[in-house]
């Protein structure tokens, strides 16, 4: 079967390494990402932090979800942006907020903190001039060290978290997915959940990203790899797909209709989050 004949087909590689096609999970339903009164806000806020990484203060936007308190202890997913954006490009483009806000009130997340970075770790982290010199792109790669050894630490100093690798997810857009897959399955003692959406050209080599799979396939609770059916990037996510499903590393490819835009990766979030800190079970997905 072709896949890219089937926009719609969601490869399912969960049970004993084999991939497993299904068609009941497609798109987000109509005004999932659109903003509803009565339905109980989470609260969005601009932290700063300091980065021994980079040498000065760089900032975060968080999401609590509604309900927040700090009595409670919460997982953390951290979600990261592309190479044209900063730390606001999630929340100018693609109301996360607004798509988890909904979730929550149709009961369908386990509540979580998103933690929205600036993904370009230099001094002048700034999206403005040309997004491709090289310095700039190294940054995305330096973020690797900011993330671990600055913003995490910062977080669970500030906020009542779970702070172990079951409850610490990594995913992201383009050039973030390609961070979340670099960095999220080198470290696999800190992330457990790991999503690549539609991700760029850094993104390693399969055998880099996974040199030991059945190592991968003990320690991951949710590997999710996917584009859209049109994107000019799929070549990334078909390569990683291919040498995953070679090696029994139990993963979702999710091949979904459109482009190299926040459609895709707004109906992303919103079917990968709802898979998050919650028992795996191949069984469910169609559900």
């Amino acid at each position: 079967m072709n896949k890219f004949l089937f926009p719609f087909l969601i490869m399912l590689s969960f049970s004993f390494g084999k991939t497993i096609a299904q068609t009941s999970i497609s798109q987000a339903p109509e005004g999932f990402d659109q903003l509803k009164p009565e339905v109980p806000k989470g609260k969005i806020d601009t932290l700063t932090y300091f980065s021994s990484t980079v040498g000065n203060d760089r900032k975060t936007i968080i999401y609590t979800p509604p309900g927040y308190s700090e009595s409670k202890k919460y997982p953390v997913l951290y979600l990261l942006h592309g190479i044209g954006g900063d730390e606001k490009e999630w929340l100018v483009n693609g109301n996360p907020q607004i798509i988890l806000d909904n979730l929550y009130a149709a009961k369908q997340l386990e509540p979580m903190i998103v933690v929205m970075p600036n993904g370009r770790a230099m001094k002048n982290d700034r999206a403005v001039g040309n997004m491709f010199d090289p310095e700039k792109v190294e940054a995305f790669s330096t973020f690797e060290k900011d993330l671990l050894t600055d913003l995490i630490p910062f977080i669970e100093s500030q906020y009542p978290v779970i702070s172990d690798r079951e409850h610490r997810a990594l995913a992201g857009l383009s050039m973030g997915g390609g961070q979340s897959l670099n960095f999220g399955l080198k470290n696999l003692d800190l992330f457990a959940w790991v999503g690549g959406f539609s991700s760029a050209p850094n993104t390693k080599k399969p055998e880099e990203l996974v040199p030991d799979p059945q190592l991968t396939a003990n320690k991951l609770k949710l590997l999710w790899i996917s584009c859209g059916d049109q994107d000019n990037l799929m070549p990334f996510s078909q390569r990683t797909h291919d040498y995953l499903e070679e090696h029994d590393v139990p993963h979702i490819f999710y091949v979904e209709p459109g482009g190299h835009d926040f459609k895709v990766w707004k109906n992303d979030l919103y079917l990968f989050s709802q898979l998050l800190f919650k028992p795996v079970d191949s069984s469910k997905f169609s559900q």
